[in-house]
């Protein structure tokens, strides 16, 4: 049990008379108060981030108020604690307030003193708070960024659902291609929450027989089956207290999708072959890559289900829709092979650009990888029917059509390509392809591209 996080003040004073007497002092006062008689276990039913403040008497029977001020500050050092007692003198003041005591009040003592005291207290555990959320806000976008690499429209918006959903409760539907990164987005979804000190537990449901599935999800007790000699704990149940990504869930079986369903309501698991019911805390993020609205009119994905986890989706765009970001993301994932192979980073020449903007990426993210630690370790790579030299090399092949018409595609990639790029003007697309402003000119009419297109400015380059 925690206590609600509209109480304001906790007052702790085993003297029922003077507690009575403080609780309507601080009641008049407009306080939303829970007065107890012990300090013992109140540590264990207060979260770090409660936005109250404790006042307790230091001379109690069991657990003092100085035990108790260094049992919270154990927990959250910035907790304000005021300490009350009929017995003050210099020495128990000094320790009270060397133990971190936020003030110390001797019986007896004045109602407003005692209510200038709290609300004081109050103030600063709100700025204290205000604070924490807004570096825990700048280190959650920072730690996104990281994660998911890239500044599309597209990259942008799901980093901010993330960030948005990642403090909910809710369930979580992500729906992306193979090699999207989905199980990225679901880890990212744990560690910025508040259960990312509890487990993270990735299964791919399209990995388990179909034999052992319930096993593994569920677990069973002794006897369940021929050669279920001890109790196993289903993952289900070991991933309390955290999250449980469930992945490729669209390849589970109609039978497991109706246990999944009651799981998701009722928030208990039962092993097979045992009668008790076991209660579990625990957030489900299930990941797809089929649409599962027309799996269930199919009949494949039980519809019930479907609705179920369809409350929080979030969808991860295919590199191929994602512009520049493969550019990026493929400097990025290189440096880190460079550096993991203690080699030289390399920087993507013009024509390596074009063809990695122009290759469409089937395998997505995961595939890009791959090709950038064959460009970090210098080797050739191989991009569908497109081909790509390692750090030292250019391009050496595109094949669709005769030589013209391939110098043509290719001259029309290159120059689409750094019109993608940012530049301010024509000027600096014509220095970074190395031709006149005039020659540019005569090949966007050419090609049929517009330099407007790009958003930069022509002012000042127009030709004559």
């Amino acid at each position: 049990m925690t206590i609600d996080n509209r109480i304001q003040v906790v007052l702790i004073d085993d003297d029922p008379h003077l507690r009575q007497a403080l609780s309507q002092t601080l009641d008049l006062a407009g306080l939303k108060i829970l007065p107890l008689a012990e300090a013992k276990g109140l540590a264990a039913q207060l979260e770090r981030d409660w936005p109250g403040v404790v006042v307790s008497d230091i001379r109690m029977p069991g657990m003092d108020g100085i035990e108790l001020l260094t049992e919270l500050h154990a927990q959250d050092p910035e907790l304000p604690v005021l300490l009350i007692t009929g017995h003050g003198d210099v020495p128990l003041a000094v320790q009270a307030m060397r133990a971190g005591a936020y003030d110390f009040l001797e019986k007896p003592f004045a109602s407003d003193a005692l209510l200038d005291s709290v609300r004081r207290a109050l103030a600063l555990r709100r700025l204290v708070l205000d604070n924490r959320s807004l570096r825990l806000a700048l280190s959650d976008r920072n730690e996104l960024s990281t994660r998911l690499v890239g500044q599309s429209p597209s990259m942008l918006r799901l980093r901010e659902q993330i960030g948005a959903l990642a403090a909910t409760r809710a369930d979580v539907l992500i729906l992306g291609e193979t090699g999207a990164g989905k199980e990225v987005v679901a880890r990212a979804l744990h560690d910025l929450s508040s259960r990312r000190s509890g487990p993270f537990v990735a299964i791919n449901a399209g990995a388990l027989a179909e034999s052992v599935v319930e096993s593994e999800l569920f677990g069973h007790e002794p006897g369940a089956f021929t050669g279920a000699q001890k109790r196993r704990i289903g993952k289900f149940e070991f991933a309390n207290g955290g999250t449980l990504f469930l992945d490729e869930i669209e390849s589970m079986s109609l039978d497991v999708q109706v246990k999944l369903l009651r799981l998701l309501q009722e928030r208990v698991v039962e092993r097979l072959g045992g009668n008790q019911l076991i209660p579990l805390d625990i957030r489900i993020i299930a990941a797809t890559k089929e649409d599962l609205r027309q799996a269930a009119d199919q009949g494949r994905f039980r519809a019930d289900l479907y609705y179920r986890l369809n409350v929080a989706p979030l969808r991860i765009p295919p590199l191929r829709e994602r512009g520049e970001d493969a550019l990026v993301l493929f400097q990025h994932f290189a440096d880190e092979a460079s550096a993991r192979h203690g080699l030289p980073p390399h920087e993507l020449q013009p024509g390596q650009r074009a063809l990695l903007l122009r290759h469409t990426w089937p395998g997505n993210v995961r595939e890009l990888q791959n090709a950038a630690e064959r460009f970090a370790l210098g080797l050739e790579l191989a991009l569908d029917n497109n081909e790509v030299q390692g750090t030292a090399g250019t391009t050496v092949e595109m094949v669709s059509g005769g030589l013209s018409e391939q110098v043509e595609n290719f001259e029309k990639t290159l120059i689409a390509a750094e019109l993608a790029r940012s530049h301010s003007s024509v000027r600096s697309v014509a220095e970074a392809l190395g031709i006149p402003r005039k020659t540019l000119h005569d090949k966007l009419r050419k090609h049929g591209l517009s330099f407007a297109d790009s958003g930069a400015s022509t002012h000042g380059d127009d030709l004559d």
